[in-house]
């Protein structure tokens, strides 16, 4: 196994994503009543670094491009790189996510939309979906509590705002107890996905305490042994040694190629390599429904990164409608019309 120890390895990529060089992306959707979307790509750097190939969505030459110098109250400068293109229905976006090359190319992602009639008025709804990465994981909200979830939900640059706040020190104890329960879940959710991908690769040779069902009843001991051994685990499972103490030392014999396969597999999908971004999605008429968040500019907005995604599909939704006018006043014409003859029979009948 060529991985290093579950807890280092997530530090260190979190350390290689929030890196002073790499630009702070937000990705805007504006979504029209025709299903058509105008994409904006707006990329912020201290310096004027801005490398096409790690841009965090499907970019092209047909983007039209502005470069673009501020500066702050304090004279700071940053570097700004924007750009736009309108996609005329969900199909182009689709496409575009099938044939990425960018640096997000290993994720699966696609858009949806759907536009209802509901006689006084039409509601639409958009979503950007990234599938997960493990088929045999479990949710975080399995382990977090909503106070918990909800605060492991929000930016990051929101969270560093309440943990530099007067209540410093409950966001940081909240911020340490989410740490130690996500590493949990992020275990446990690999040795599932190892005992999926392993099965997998054993086939027919993965009979009797082999088999799926019998190393599932035994998951939770796999991830104690795990997290009891987390410091040293890419030394100990390459000496077998946590293989040897989970199946037995024949079994990890006899099937060493297939297990070592099946925690290469694992590494791939839970150090996926993902450059995160977020997303802001504009609706047209009134919002009557969302999961995201509202920003301080009043525009929806989600935080993208891979934990999100990792044992769940992260769907990031919104819903809106628009009053059909021409539909109130047949409606109100009609009306009128019902009205005018109940008063004509009436005075009729008199």
């Amino acid at each position: 196994m060529n991985s290093k120890p579950l807890k280092v390895a997530v530090i260190m990529i979190l350390a290689l994503i929030t890196s002073c060089d790499e630009p702070e992306t937000v990705v805007t959707d504006i979504v029209h009543t025709d299903g058509s979307v105008t994409r904006r790509i707006e990329m912020k750097n201290t310096e004027n670094k801005f490398d096409v190939h790690k841009i965090q969505v499907p970019f092209d030459s047909t983007w039209i491009v502005r470069d673009s110098l501020e500066f702050d109250k304090k004279g700071d400068t940053t570097w700004v790189k924007r750009a736009e293109k309108q996609y005329r229905n969900i199909d182009e976006i689709n496409m575009s996510y099938r044939s990425d090359s960018g640096c997000n190319k290993v994720v699966s992602r696609r858009s949806e939309f759907l536009k209802r009639f509901r006689w006084f008025n039409t509601e639409y709804r958009f979503a950007e979906i990234i599938e997960k990465e493990f088929a045999h994981g479990y949710p975080v909200s399995d382990f977090l509590n909503k106070e918990e979830l909800a605060y492991f939900s929000l930016p990051k640059d929101v969270t560093n705002k309440f943990e530099k706040g007067p209540d410093s020190l409950k966001y940081k104890a909240l911020n340490d107890t989410i740490s130690s329960k996500t590493d949990k879940w992020m275990i446990k959710s690999a040795m599932a996905e190892w005992i999926g991908d392993f099965c997998t690769l054993a086939g027919d040779k993965a009979t009797g305490d082999m088999a799926f069902n019998a190393l599932k009843a035994r998951e939770d001991e796999l991830a104690k042994i795990s997290m009891e051994n987390n410091n040293h685990f890419d030394s100990l499972w390459s000496n077998g040694i946590i293989l040897k103490k989970f199946i037995g030392e024949s079994n990890a014999i006899k099937y060493k190629t297939e297990a070592d396969s099946a925690i290469n597999l694992v590494s791939k999908k839970l150090f996926v390599d993902f450059h995160n971004y977020s997303v802001r999605i504009i609706m047209p008429g009134k919002l009557i429904g969302t999961n995201g968040l509202m920003d301080s500019t009043n525009v929806l907005l989600w935080p993208v990164k891979s934990d999100y995604f990792l044992t769940q599909p992260y769907e990031m939704w919104a819903e809106s409608k628009e009053p059909n006018k021409w539909v109130w006043i047949v409606s109100g014409i009609f009306l009128l019309f019902v009205l005018a003859g109940i008063i004509f029979k009436s005075i009729k009948r008199g």
